[in-house]
């Protein structure tokens, strides 16, 4: 089945539908009433699909990380505030009253824990063979909604119980009215266990490969369970989950020429692939319904803006800029550089500068990953800018073995730098730039390389962040930017995390309860 069959096929259950209404998680409707319902594994199949389907919601997860980061400026309007959450974003000023995208990942995270749970609530209705894969998918993408809020927010309310000796997510539906009673769980290391619970229980049932890309496969919870041990400073326990997706041998390093074109569409679910977000551009939005869309929103805000005019790329709103001082951190024979970066300079140069319209703060340095293209826009549904068919590669091969070769660094083991090569090596084509200690620590290397092999991704930022080197890296931007660069001021024990959106807060009725994260209430 194509990837827009599949994903056609995702539009038929809406068990939650996100819209931007006045409640705390949206749930109404929710979709059929669960006594008329979960009589066949069909509908069981119906439900999880429906708790999927908000996967693709993520890219706006996506377009807040990448600018939150000291290589990537917002870019956009260079006279105004066009998209004002992402350049405050960007400049480490955002507030709790800032809504658009900062609240849809709120909102539209806690809606697909909603949809789980949906399922969870009824998974003792009905014995069929089979469910038990179904029950584990539901687990997966829980705590991947659950870990995404964890990142962005910290210590998030949830409903939780002890379960077999465990703290878990409770089985069951968030529904209106019980935000007004809703706590925080205590910490962000115990929302990361409750991630950690539900990978632990999906992990066993999941098959190593899947029938459709969609579907997520034992390889793929070991990969996040490994990410959240990181992030919660398990190192031994990363090593040790990360290690068993290596020694499956069911993915590689996508290599050489076949790397250049790996984040175009043709390059999509292919063998470095553990875990990738689907989109199609069979299904289309509006601007009354952003969210409506099946493609990718992400997209069309890394190409160059309008009168951009070019045989390969499309325009696009500019923003996602590169900075120089990533530029100038890739080697000249690293594949890396022009396959994470495109270089405009020469446009932005010209004198007449009519080739494209500067952003804010132009590097002349694009987003080349998820560059808007003409070939995968031509025939896209609706408005042709919300509805990017560009897949989004949320974990990649590579990830797995940096955060392995970290994990040992950390824990004592024997692989790091062997892992940290077979990186470099794919980057290279060689092994001619193999780890050595001359260039500094281990520790340092992997960070660094991390640093250039997912540029453009959205992860540096909540790496900064989760190995305390944020406050550094900000200051050496603001060491290195251009002449008439603002500054990014990183404040420490507070710009770590994202202020929870006032309006959820107030909603809630939990100015008292909950509080706002430290450091946004003056």
């Amino acid at each position: 089945m194509k990837k827009i069959e599949i994903l056609k096929y995702l539009l038929i259950v809406v068990l939650v539908t996100y819209s931007s209404c006045d409640d705390f998680v949206e749930v109404d409707p929710i979709g059929p009433v669960a006594e008329d319902f979960f009589n066949t594994a069909e509908e069981y199949e119906s439900a999880l699909i429906g708790a999927y389907d908000l996967l693709q919601a993520t890219y706006e997860n996506v377009t807040l990380a990448v600018p939150a980061s000291d290589d990537y400026g917002s870019g956009g309007d260079a006279f105004a505030e066009d998209q004002p959450v992402i350049q405050r974003v960007n400049y480490l000023t955002i507030s709790p009253s800032d809504e658009e995208q900062l609240r849809a990942i709120w909102q539209l995270m806690y809606a697909g824990i909603n949809r789980v749970n949906y399922l969870l609530a009824n998974k003792d209705k009905l014995d069929f063979t089979g469910k038990e894969a179904i029950l584990a998918q539901g687990y997966f993408l829980r705590a991947y909604y659950t870990f995404e809020l964890a990142k962005f927010f910290g210590d998030v309310p949830l409903k939780i119980e002890e379960r077999n000796g465990a703290n878990r997510i409770v089985d069951a539906q968030i529904l209106a009215g019980e935000q007004l009673s809703l706590e925080r769980v205590g910490s962000i290391s115990a929302v990361y266990a409750l991630v950690q619970e539900d990978l632990k229980e999906a992990i066993p049932n999941l098959p190593v490969t899947q029938d459709l890309p969609y579907k997520v496969t034992k390889g793929a919870a070991q990969a996040l369970l490994g990410k959240v041990y990181l992030f919660d400073g398990k190192h031994a326990d990363a090593a040790t989950v990360l290690n068993q997706v290596i020694s499956s041998n069911q993915y590689s390093l996508t290599m050489g020429d076949d790397y250049m074109s790996m984040f175009l569409t043709e390059g999509e679910n292919g063998p470095e692939s553990v875990f990738e977000i689907q989109y199609t551009n069979i299904e289309g939005a509006s601007w009354d319904c952003i969210k409506c869309s099946e493609g990718s929103y992400f997209v069309q805000f890394n190409g160059p803006r309008s009168p951009f005019d070019d045989p390969v790329y499309a325009s696009g709103w500019g923003f996602m800029l590169p900075s120089q001082a990533l530029y100038d951190i890739f080697d000249e024979d690293d594949m890396r550089r022009s396959a994470t970066i495109l270089d405009l300079r020469e446009l932005r140069d010209l004198e007449d500068n009519t080739k494209y319209s500067p952003p804010r703060e132009d590097t002349g340095f694009y987003n080349h990953k998820y560059m808007p293209r003409k070939n995968d826009k031509a025939g896209n549904a609706a408005t042709p800018e919300l509805t990017h068919q560009t897949n989004y590669r949320a974990i990649r091969y590579a990830d797995v073995l940096l955060m392995a070769a970290e994990a040992e660094e950390k824990s004592g083991g024997a692989n790091a730098e062997t892992y940290l090569n077979l990186v470099r090596a794919r980057a290279y084509g060689n092994n001619s730039n193999d780890y050595d200690s001359s260039e500094g620590s281990l520790e340092d290397a992997i960070f660094n390389e991390r640093r250039k092999e997912f540029a453009g991704e959205g992860l540096r930022f909540f790496d900064l962040v989760r190995t305390g080197r944020a406050k550094a890296a900000f200051d050496a931007y603001n060491a290195s930017k251009p002449e008439g660069f603002e500054d990014i001021i990183f404040k420490e024990n507070k710009n770590e995390l994202f202020p929870i959106p006032l309006v959820e807060i107030e909603l809630a009725q939990a100015q008292e309860r909950w509080g706002q994260n430290p450091g946004y209430n003056n």
